[in-house]
């Protein structure tokens, strides 16, 4: 089982959320895209226990704090092999486009894909490929949790119009997830939280 955090951060409020397994007390950081006061007191008191950081895309306002929180707490830092470019060209991770400078070089130490599996000391998380925000969106499974980044939000979906997006490949994804029998807390890059069950009866998109 784990608990989980949120604390919104930087620019466009991204969620970024601290997952602990609650038998060994290891943690993963779910999508550091700024620091803040909140998130540095959290990562302060727990920084022994910070084992991965779980990347959903590769965009800028998810992984701007990557590579020093990486540096900060020797975490393996994990996306999907399809969106491993992003972290090293600006224009691609569009920090260029929004900022005029770019984001902090990342390297990954883990990159995955379609159904891989992580353990978090006893908790199992999933990786199931949700492209269609970018090429390797994705999202992660665990107990059950569903951490969407920006494919599903609560009634919305992520835009499909910036480079390596598809409307196309986001329709096959939003099937994909409206597929899943379980119903899943849905936890999105922005926004407010949902269920999957809500999201079936409620979002358009789905």
């Amino acid at each position: 089982m784990i608990t989980v955090q949120s604390v919104p951060v930087g620019a466009l409020q991204v969620n970024c959320y601290m997952l602990k397994d609650s038998n060994t007390g290891f943690i993963a950081v779910v999508d550091p895209g700024d620091n803040c006061t909140a998130l540095k007191k959290l990562v302060e008191n727990e920084k022994e226990n910070i084992k991965y950081i779980l990347l959903t895309h590769g965009h800028f306002d998810h992984i701007g704090y990557a590579q020093a929180l990486k540096e900060q707490t020797n975490a393996k830092l994990v996306i999907s092999k399809a969106d491993e470019p992003l972290l090293s060209d600006n224009n691609l991770n569009l920090s260029m486009a929004f900022f005029g400078t770019g984001v902090p070089k990342t390297v990954a130490d883990i990159t995955l894909e379609d159904n891989d599996t992580l353990m978090l000391g006893d908790s199992k998380v999933t990786f199931i490929s949700t492209p269609g925000h970018t090429k390797g969106s994705g999202c992660y499974i665990i107990d059950n949790n569903i951490f969407t980044g920006d494919t599903l939000m609560r009634l919305s979906m992520g835009r499909t119009d910036f480079p390596t997006g598809s409307d196309d490949d986001m329709k096959a994804s939003l099937k994909r997830l409206a597929a899943l029998q379980e119903n899943y807390n849905v936890y999105p890059g922005h926004g407010d939280y949902s269920t999957l069950n809500y999201e079936k009866n409620c979002n358009p998109y789905l």
